[in-house]
């Protein structure tokens, strides 16, 4: 794809992996249409872009994604790429997690990317293009001890990218995901310590390792499909 004046919508676009995506394609001359929930985050990166739009919002709500569509049209008059990204980590034992904060998770991470991703691939459908991108994790394949309930929801982002790649498949409509091991984001600040330590990893990944592979997925020539890349630090065993 060529990305210059191409259109994306990033959703989780007020700080890491979202934010580096932006950039990047930023650099490559995207025009953009961020959302997220911290509005003074998304206002300040938008100094740095040349073209884009911000449209703070919380996920969950059902009217964001085609609200979303709709600036995009309305601003750029098309939309080329939705990098499905916002998401939650909520990690415990069986005596510690609280389900309702698993619960609120699964809405995050399932429930409106899955309403960010039907609306995309309609919209796409309707004009036979685009690029759908989710952001799943390495436990999208694989579970470890007190992680099984985030480790499903990715796994349920993993499901929901074959079957639509499948659907889509002979079409002018692309759908991807990535599976990131461990990147350093503001998505563990609640944490008490910081997983690099707690599972020996001196140096994870920064947000635009990240965004170097999105942008690698989007700028493969039409006739080439990448379904999935698996991006981990050297140090990651799991």
């Amino acid at each position: 794809m060529e990305l210059t004046n191409k259109v994306a919508i990033i959703t989780g676009a007020s700080s890491g992996i979202g934010a580096a995506v932006a950039r990047n394609l930023n650099e490559a001359g995207v025009n953009l249409v961020l959302t997220g929930r911290r509005e003074s985050r998304l206002v300040e990166l938008k100094k740095e872009l040349n073209n884009g739009e911000v449209l703070p919002g919380d996920i969950t709500n059902p009217a964001l994604p085609d609200n979303l569509i709709q600036m995009a049209l309305q601003r750029f008059g098309h939309c080329d790429i939705v990098f499905n990204n916002a998401g939650t980590v909520v990690m415990g034992t069986i005596e510690d997690i609280d389900i309702d904060e698993v619960c609120h998770m699964v809405r995050v991470n399932v429930e409106a990317a899955y309403r960010m991703a039907h609306v995309a691939l309609k919209h796409f459908k309707s004009v036979n293009s685009g690029f759908l991108l989710n952001t799943s994790s390495i436990v999208g394949t694989k579970v470890r001890p007190t992680g099984g309930a985030y480790a499903g929801t990715k796994h349920a982002i993993e499901a929901l990218t074959e079957g639509f790649r499948m659907e889509l498949a002979k079409t002018n409509i692309a759908v991807a995901c990535i599976e990131p091991g461990l990147v350093q984001t503001e998505i563990f600040r609640d944490w008490d310590e910081f997983p690099a330590a707690q599972f020996d990893i001196p140096d994870p990944l920064q947000p635009e390792d990240i965004a170097r592979v999105v942008r690698f997925i989007l700028e493969q020539p039409d006739h080439v499909r990448i379904p999935r890349v698996l991006a981990i630090p050297a140090d990651q065993a799991l």
